[in-house]
């Protein structure tokens, strides 16, 4: 079982019948009344985040998830598939289970699944990953007094904002998680 007390970042618990993971988390007790908890929750299956507050007496069970180190293969239509490095089966998943993470994938990268009652059900990006700068236009000197970016365009297709002094064919790290520019790998 988990309680109120147990609603930390990280958490996985069954709520609405479907696996969610506490994102955030802020305990509060209210003069009078009883502990309320402020989540911000990601259910596990659609990938929808959304915040939530519980009150001090609710209880939910434990979800049974587990990360499993996969490889990603290729993508078909609208499937994308990957198979387990250790029993070395093949699996999908739809473009609706991780549509945030498709502008990241590489053929051949290794990477977590994450599984609900022994199916995948999503995927896990390392945090920090390289990229070839395949397209960008060129830097320009002056009128620079704060940080200026410009759209590039990495080699999985996918456009974020980098520097000035980025140029065609660097190679950059990205944070996975907010598609930001970390630095020059």
């Amino acid at each position: 079982m988990v309680y109120l007390t147990d609603l930390k970042p990280g958490v996985a618990f069954i709520y609405n019948n479907a696996p969610h993971q506490v994102m955030t988390s802020e305990h509060s007790k209210q003069g009078r009344g009883g502990a309320i908890m402020r989540t911000r929750l990601q259910n596990l299956l659609t990938g929808a985040i959304f915040e939530h507050t519980f009150k001090g007496n609710e209880e939910f069970d434990e979800a049974e998830i587990e990360n499993k180190k996969a490889q990603y293969l290729y993508k078909e239509n609208s499937n994308y598939f990957f198979m387990d490095l250790n029993s070395f089966e093949q699996f999908s998943l739809s473009f609706e289970q991780i549509k945030s993470k498709i502008n990241f994938l590489k053929e051949g990268m290794e990477l977590e699944i994450v599984t609900y009652n022994n199916n995948p059900i999503n995927i896990k990006l390392p945090i920090k990953m390289d990229f070839k700068v395949i397209y960008t236009e060129p830097g320009f000197k002056g009128n620079t007094q704060s940080a200026t970016t410009k759209p590039a365009k990495i080699e999985t297709g996918s456009e974020i904002q980098v520097p000035l002094f980025i140029k065609i064919g660097d190679i950059i790290k990205v944070d996975t998680r907010s598609s930001e520019y970390i630095e020059r790998a």
